[in-house]
């Protein structure tokens, strides 16, 4: 069948697919190959009924003669966009810098571990070979043979997805993709194994090591902090990487900005911090942009607080303490505060409710939470 699938204004072109595929997820896998085309994706067909354009959820919907698709590609959430990036041009002098000026920063990272982790799409090839090894195990149990070529291909895409959660996969979380990776495709189970991932496990941590080794070579921020442990230099007594709920652990510097540019921006955050009446737009702006200035700043050198303190003033203000954090762990400091809170908050009240012969306080306290609980109560008994 052919198709006239529309790009962009300027970019329109004719695919031609042998077989129409059975659902939109392989149609999507198809286009990605041919188009050469990068991230998650939207397929829009023109509806003939309506004479516009609809998302494409059914292949029952696409027409059967000319079909003509627009496809759509998603920019991840929280990303700068090109528009952004060129908005903030670093020709522009420090002192001139404004919030519309500042460019945000070039985080890599935005979406914590996922649980359960979400195998990848692979290549036309190994998506077919894998839909029909799969049909192949649950008529008879017969697994599939894997060629050097498919391994690869698995490996690359499998081990590319790990990163961009993390660069540095605990073992437990290596475990789990191997496990989801055999659950979602039985058909690679290893012979004679008790779990039949063990080996993927193992194969999944060497192709995690020579990404990074990789990356690291061409130059990422978070990788070439630790490129001395290879050379048999000692480095330290510990490796510098993301711990805990870390996403943007050292993130490259924003897209046309060096470090001289953001060292300005540094400088007109300090004038600004140090005015009566300041600008809170150009505040936020700014520590925005020099996210991966501070971050640098920190995880090489190490500085105490109050090193921090005398640079980055700005960064003890309540409402930046949030947004830092928001910046490092893609979490609401303040919301997930008060997630927690309410967790306990029943056996805390359990906890005073036994004090409460004791302190006058906490009786005080508890009287009017009680009476408010006993008058919710009487409505939602007396309200038909």
């Amino acid at each position: 069948m052919l198709f006239h699938v529309i790009l962009a204004d300027d970019d329109i072109r004719r695919v031609q697919i042998e077989s129409l595929p059975e659902t939109v997820d392989e149609l999507m896998t198809i286009l990605q190959n041919r188009l050469d085309l990068e991230g998650d994706i939207v397929v829009q067909f023109k509806d003939p009924e309506f004479n516009e354009l609809c998302n494409l959820t059914e292949m029952s919907d696409l027409p059967t003669e000319r079909p003509r698709l627009k496809v759509i590609v998603k920019e991840p959430p929280n990303m700068p966009t090109s528009a952004a990036l060129l908005d903030g041009s670093c020709s522009e002098t420090a002192a001139g810098t404004s919030a519309s000026s500042a460019c945000p920063p070039s985080t890599s990272r935005y979406r914590h571990w996922p649980d359960p982790f979400i195998i990848p799409t692979f290549s036309y090839y190994v998506e077919l070979k894998l839909k029909k090894g799969n049909e192949t195990y649950k008529r008879n149990g017969s697994l599939l043979t894997v060629n050097s070529a498919m391994k690869r291909d698995i490996l690359d895409k499998v081990a590319s997805a790990m990163y961009e959660y993390n660069a540095y996969p605990t073992t437990k979380q290596i475990e789990d993709v191997a496990q989801v990776l055999i659950e979602k495709h039985p058909c690679l189970r290893e012979p004679g194994s008790t779990h039949g991932w063990y080996c993927w496990k193992f194969s999944l941590a060497f192709k995690m090591g020579n990404l990074r080794q990789k990356y690291r070579i061409a130059g990422c921020p978070e990788l070439t902090i630790n490129h001395k442990r290879s050379t048999g230099t000692s480095l330290g007594k510990k490796m510098k990487k993301a711990k805990r709920s870390e996403l943007n652990f050292l993130p490259d510097f924003p897209d046309g900005k060096s470090s001289d540019c953001l060292e300005g921006e540094r400088l007109t955050l300090m004038e600004e911090i140090k005015k009566k009446k300041r600008d809170r737009k150009i505040i936020d702006s700014l520590m925005e942009s020099t996210f991966a200035l501070r971050r640098k700043e920190i995880v090489h050198g190490e500085p105490l607080v109050s090193e921090i303190k005398d640079r980055w003033p700005a960064l003890f203000l309540k409402k930046q303490i949030g947004a830092e954090f928001m910046r490092l762990v893609s979490t609401d400091l303040q919301q997930s505060f008060f997630d927690g809170l309410d967790k306990y908050v029943p056996r805390l009240l359990q906890m005073y409710r036994v004090r409460t012969s004791s302190s006058s306080d906490l009786r005080s306290l508890l009287e009017p939470l009680d009476a408010q609980v006993r008058m919710i109560l009487f409505c939602l008994i007396t309200v038909p």
